[in-house]
């Protein structure tokens, strides 16, 4: 009964109408509290460990706090507590969270886990975040005060989604819950638990020297004007748009002909309930202040104050809009000399063609384009080292540099080693960044399109068809270097089947083998002036495409130290499921706009993520 009771309470509330319970029900509550939570028994295991959830809420109307404790025998005590004193919602938290330690000091608990939504009460006691209010730092010291009579103690910070029955019971009402003994105590909290003698609580409201409010309202009401003669010009000429009507500040407005003046503290309750409330859809800052404002409020910083509300909600961040605009310069790789660089990917699974073959690993050079190609059956990491033994090692030599991603055939210690043995320095791509690679992707996307081209309606013939799609690759000229990859590697060019089936002049003319052997050497000499061509044409080219890309750049840089969301890599919700994940803390950072990241327990994420998939996090 005192669950549907008290949910009929929050319903009614709405329409301001006020429940009052009867009296003699007050009095059978307190002895069923008694005869359950008086026992004569030992204490059993169990009983000193407590778990707390703790809420508190402040609005224009009053404010709470919710408090439920629970061990490990099943006992669950469950508290309202009323706060019949002023306070911000900050303070609200505070309170809840110093009651929650003397009722568990009460049941003489020696160890407990505290639970609250309130990220700012959980990284100050924590020590994560500073207190620079001075009211919330007096809470503060109070909180680390009671905390050192326990044994042990576990502060955690949950989403306000998994702390809604104190969150209920912060509004005078809770849930009900099947088994265990329970009791709802609502008892009235008269004055903050840090107040001191003759102390005057700081909160902005009329009458109080730091409320905008104020001035407007005493030279209206009593005449009096602020001893500056500025200041006093200023409230002088603003006073002739207020009225006071009941004791209330109203604005005259154009759009509604009165707008009700607020404080702080107010003002941030309205925003709270327009943006996240029961009917709300998560408004942008602009439409935030105007539905604000036509609902018939108004402070002197709605708009500005409307921003900076939406820019730290949690909903609005995790399910913002992907970014377009690329957050750095571009920034092109260039290989020294031939076979200096290779970038390697992985191609499939595809459909199981000759001797069971799913997989495609490739290899590019980035000086002069020159791909090699496998078919594997798997991909594990011994077969990407034969690979590069056999295709890269022994036909071009020991390479200076090679460029992989993340996966965990690349990342195998056997293969790492053997790089390391041969003083072949290996570079990681981003997370979901193949861009970094892009020399490798390129090439993936010439070979995909020729298999698709090749193939028609049999796709199992992809194997015996690839050494035709890498002949036409290698014999193609590029744009980038206006040379084929065959002539950058041989110094010459190959000759291709339509110079045997209509032959040409090069294939007309009678073959004299020393003549060809000995124009093979001067072509071999003169090779290098081909590829030192190549190669300038190829950085005029790069040149042009970064100054068109960077047009499109808008910056984007990180702390090391600061907040971040991380792009959803997760499908699962579908598209409910929100864009963005965490937040993660910034701990290293590169050169090339790649940021090392932990969570907020401190685990380190293994690989580094770009700047393009993580965006700053307000909390």
């Amino acid at each position: 009964m005192a669950g549907r009771m008290l949910k009929w309470s929050l319903e009614l509330s709405e329409f301001d109408i006020r429940y009052e319970s009867r009296k003699a029900l007050k009095a059978q509550v307190l002895a069923d509290f008694v005869a359950e939570m008086t026992s004569s028994s030992p204490t059993v295991d169990g009983a000193d460990k407590w778990t707390i959830f703790v809420d508190g809420a402040s609005s224009a109307t009053g404010a709470g706090a919710g408090i439920i404790l629970e061990n490990e025998n099943g006992l669950l005590i469950e508290v309202s507590l009323a706060l019949s004193f002023s306070t911000s919602n900050n303070q609200a938290e505070y309170e809840a969270f110093l009651a929650g330690l003397r009722l568990a000091e009460d049941v003489q608990a020696k160890e407990i886990k505290i639970y609250t939504d309130s990220q700012l009460v959980a990284s100050q006691v924590l020590g994560e975040y500073q207190t620079k209010n001075d009211n919330l730092s007096e809470y503060l010291v109070l909180v680390k005060e009671k905390i050192t009579k326990f044994n042990s103690v576990e502060i955690l910070h949950v989403p306000r989604e998994h702390n809604k029955r104190a969150d209920i019971l912060s509004k005078l009402a809770s849930t009900k819950r099947k088994g265990g003994n329970k009791s709802v105590i609502q008892e009235i909290l008269p004055r903050p638990s840090i107040e001191k003698p003759n102390k005057v609580v700081d909160i902005n409201v009329i009458g109080d020297k730091d409320c905008w409010m104020t001035p407007v309202y005493n030279f209206l009401e009593r005449g009096t004007l602020p001893d500056d003669q500025k200041q006093a010009a200023v409230v002088r000429r603003r006073a002739c748009s207020y009225v006071i009507l009941d004791g209330k500040l109203y604005r005259r407005g154009f759009s509604i002909p009165l707008l009700k003046c607020v404080d702080e503290d107010t003002a941030d309750y309205i925003l709270r309930e327009v943006h996240e409330g029961i009917n709300a859809q998560h408004l942008g800052g602009r439409s935030l202040a105007r539905k604000a404002l036509r609902a018939g409020y108004y402070w002197p910083t709605m708009q500005q104050d409307a921003k900076d509300h939406v820019k730290k909600c949690d909903k609005c961040q995790r399910h913002g809009d992907m970014h377009l605009a690329p957050p750095q310069e571009l920034k092109s790789l260039s290989s020294p000399w031939p076979f200096a660089w290779w970038g390697m990917d992985l191609l499939g699974p595809f459909t199981k063609g000759l001797y069971q073959n799913r997989y495609l690993i490739v290899s590019v050079d980035y000086f002069t384009k020159w791909v090699e190609a496998e078919p594997l059956s798997d991909i594990t990491s011994l077969r990407i080292l034969r690979f590069f033994k056999r295709n890269v090692l022994a036909r071009f030599g020991i390479p200076q540099v090679v460029v992989t991603d993340n996966g965990t055939q690349f990342t195998d210690k056997d293969f790492q080693a053997f790089l390391v043995a041969l003083g072949t320095k290996q570079h990681f791509t981003s997370v979901e960044h193949p861009q970094t690679n892009g020399q490798a992707e390129a090439a993936n996307r010439v070979i995909l399109r020729g298999l698709r081209r090749r193939l028609d309606q049999n796709k199992k013939k992809w194997v015996e068809e690839l050494d035709n799609v890498l002949w036409a690759y290698r014999t193609t000229p590029h744009s980038t270097t206006g040379e084929t990859p065959f002539r950058m590697v041989y110094g010459t060019e190959a000759v291709i089947p339509v110079e045997i089936g209509e032959p040409s002049r090069r294939t007309e003319q009678p073959l004299n083998e020393e003549q060809n052997d000995e124009a093979l050497r001067e072509e071999l000499d003169l090779v290098e002036e081909i590829r030192t061509g190549a190669s300038l044409k190829e950085a005029t080219l790069k040149q042009k495409i970064a100054a068109r890309h960077d047009t499109k750049v808008i910056k984007r840089e990180f702390k090391v130290g600061s907040l971040v969301l991380r792009r959803n890599a997760d499908s699962q919700g579908g598209k409910l499921a929100p864009n963005w994940e965490g937040p993660y803390r910034v701990i290293d950072k590169t050169e090339n706009g790649a940021y090392y990241l932990e969570d907020l327990r401190g685990k380190k994420l293994p690989r580094p993520w770009n700047a393009q998939k993580l965006k700053q996090y307000y909390s």
